[in-house]
């Protein structure tokens, strides 16, 4: 049993331990996943699950908080007031976070026996861009924006949710490398820069198969994480 205290509510955590049999998955299907940041998560079937941002909601209400403390005495008595608004502001953040979480791995693994996403290095693709003294980095605003968006969504946890509930479900989780997964046409496997010039539409320069971008990119984690598990290679038409 843990005993832990999260703002100002305590919670009790009992860990137990049983035998299970080896679970089935309900499900036949194969789903590929690509998360982002204006949908959370755009699966291969063409359907998509909308971002909660939950930082976003309360940054504002951070901001506000986080100046009023700034202005007082260290450890006063109103000082210490602020910190208690400060740290139920950041547990409503994490709560509707987790709770988004949660609800969207459930159904996802429920209805789907393999999903396939792509191995993101979370920490260095939210890195810092600010560089140093001698080599001072580019276009900070823009990167400390994305960065934010991109820690708001929680894509880690989303895989680690779902690694284990497919574990609960007697499904599966594959990662494959994200290499090219955006620039490829999911018909004919061509890998063109070009045929993603805007953020929401895929158009081919090859074959003209137009597609949503997120969706054509979702479809090609699919068919590297189906290659993954028959022992090939996926093949690609490079420029």
């Amino acid at each position: 049993m843990t005993v832990s205290r999260v703002a100002d509510k305590w919670y009790i955590s009992v860990q137990t331990e049983m035998d299970v049999k080896n679970p089935v998955h309900p499900s036949q299907s194969s789903v590929g996943i690509d998360v982002g940041i204006v949908k959370f998560a755009t699966i291969s079937d063409g359907t998509w699950i909308n971002p909660v941002n939950s930082f976003r909601k309360w940054e504002e209400k951070l901001a506000i908080v986080q100046q009023r403390i700034s202005r007082r005495v260290k450890y006063s008595k109103n000082w210490k007031k602020q910190k208690s608004k400060l740290a139920k502001v950041h547990a409503k953040i994490a709560n509707a976070r987790k709770d988004f979480l949660h609800k969207s791995t459930t159904t996802v693994s429920k209805n789907h026996a393999i999903i396939v996403m792509e191995d993101l290095k979370v920490r260095n693709m939210s890195a810092s861009a600010k560089g140093t003294i001698a080599v001072p980095g580019r276009n900070v605003r823009a990167k400390s924006g994305l960065n934010k968006s991109i820690l708001d969504q929680g894509w880690y946890e989303f895989r680690r949710q779902l690694s284990y509930k497919q574990e609960w479900n007697g499904g599966s989780v594959i990662l494959i490398n994200p290499v090219n997964t955006s620039r490829t046409c999911s018909r004919c496997r061509h890998v063109a820069p070009r045929s993603r010039q805007t953020q929401a539409i895929f158009a081919c320069v090859k074959c003209r198969h137009l597609e949503n971008a997120d969706v054509n990119a979702a479809k090609n984690i699919l068919a590297a994480g189906l290659v993954v598990i028959a022992g090939g290679e996926l093949r690609q038409v490079a420029v």
